[in-house]
């Protein structure tokens, strides 16, 4: 637990006995205490996930533009290896929303040591409006199973551009679609947290597979 709060990550113990611990990174734009990412962790740490967030460096140091990739890697890395010391779970996943979840997908290429799954929430296939620009080349060396929320509607890559990359990789992966949903997972015209709570619902029963 010391060592998570010296690296400013934040703890969601699970409400029963977890056997699953799940080390959630954020998006590019906002950091571990937005909304989505507390609601997400508190609410699988509810359906008996341990839950653990950090800020990557870029937000911990105030700065609004991401590190690059090997910087935030390493980051993930450092919470990874305490996250394992700090839970009582034997079964590791990581994960996380956009660039958060990409990246996990990157410690997945490396063949992260005892890595059970990767849970992706709104993957950044593409930059929007630029289809062509795909962010692929590293997902077919990922062994993990994975699991994809993705919206609908979401601009950085649609289900259907998903489904035309998944062949590609050797991975067991579920994309669960999100209706109506966009790069946040929110369904336009739809207030409340129903959406969101059977998402979590998902991800705790993939998890618990």
């Amino acid at each position: 637990m010391r060592d998570l709060s010296r690296l400013g990550a934040t703890t969601y113990p699970a409400a029963e006995a977890p056997e699953s611990v799940l080390v959630l990174a954020h998006g590019a734009g906002a950091g571990q205490k937005h909304p989505f990412m507390t609601a997400t962790a508190r609410g699988l740490a509810a359906r008996g996930v341990d839950v653990v967030t950090f800020d990557f460096p870029y937000v911990a140091r105030g700065r609004r533009v991401p590190d690059r990739a090997p910087v935030l890697e390493q980051s993930f890395r450092q919470v990874i290896a305490c996250a394992r010391t700090w839970s009582r779970a034997g079964r590791l996943f990581i994960g996380g929303k956009s660039m958060g979840g990409r990246m996990a997908t990157h410690l997945g290429a490396q063949r992260l040591e005892g890595l059970e799954g990767i849970v992706v929430l709104g993957y950044p296939l593409h930059p929007p409006g630029k289809p062509d620009q795909l962010r692929v080349a590293h997902l077919p060396e990922i062994t993990a199973r994975v699991l994809i929320v993705q919206g609908e509607r979401d601009p950085f890559g649609t289900p259907a551009e998903l489904e035309a990359v998944m062949p590609t990789m050797r991975a067991q992966v579920t994309l669960h679609v999100v209706e109506g949903g966009d790069h946040s997972l929110a369904v336009k015209g739809q207030r409340g947290g129903g959406v969101h709570e059977a998402v979590l619902d998902v991800i705790s029963r993939w998890i618990g597979q």
